[in-house]
């Protein structure tokens, strides 16, 4: 594997409803080892199954907003292990030092984000903001110009994130959203940063 360091990486977001589809988290692996040979990758875990047990928690005994955020913020860095796990040459990582490292080594960096985020604190403790607004900060702090949201359904931006998530994203970030069926399309999506890059035009 051969990653460019010294090109602004591409953000994927792995949604946590891949971890119900059989087979989706493996191939989406495959994806990401495959598109890391084009340009260096930052994956951002969604929150799956342990953010809904967080959901499910703070229904049962009511917890306070802060106290819920955290813990499903926590539960992103738990997916980030199933992810790391399931995609070949990836580790976990969990500032920008550990992505530099990563790259440097032609690893793909998979954010465990509790750390960064909490030293950051910029998204509302609130069930409004998902994984999806982490991954739209963490794309706009890497001066990212791509965003992937990687999602078990087809379906729009719009429909598909959450209410704050817009209001995540900086200004001139284009936003992709690939159905877990459409996943080996993600290589080519990767390439298209090189085409914007050299136009006049910037992606909006």
């Amino acid at each position: 594997m051969s990653l460019v360091p010294s090109k602004t990486p591409v953000i994927v977001k792995v949604g946590g409803g891949l971890a119900h589809l059989p087979g989706a988290l493996a191939a989406t692996g495959r994806a990401l080892a495959a598109a890391a040979r084009r340009r260096p990758l930052v994956v951002v875990p969604g929150g799956g199954i342990f953010a809904d047990a967080v959901r499910e928690f703070d229904r049962l005994i009511g917890l306070s907003p802060s106290a819920a955020h955290w813990m499903a913020i926590l539960a992103m860095d738990q997916y980030a292990y199933a992810i790391a796990d399931q995609t070949p040459g990836a580790d976990v990582v969990r500032d920008q030092d550990g992505m530099r490292q990563a790259h440097a080594d032609a690893r793909i960096p998979v954010l465990a984000p509790s750390r960064w985020m909490l030293a950051a604190d910029v998204l509302p403790h609130s069930w409004d903001a998902t994984s999806d607004s982490v991954a739209a900060f963490v794309a706009g702090a890497l001066d990212a110009t791509l965003l992937v949201l990687i999602k078990p359904v087809h379906g729009s931006v719009a429909d598909l994130t959450d209410s704050l998530f817009r209001r995540s994203l900086a200004v001139g970030i284009r936003v992709a959203v690939l159905a877990v069926d459409d996943v080996a399309e993600l290589a080519a999506l990767v390439d298209s940063v090189d085409r914007d890059e050299g136009s006049d035009e910037r992606p909006t």
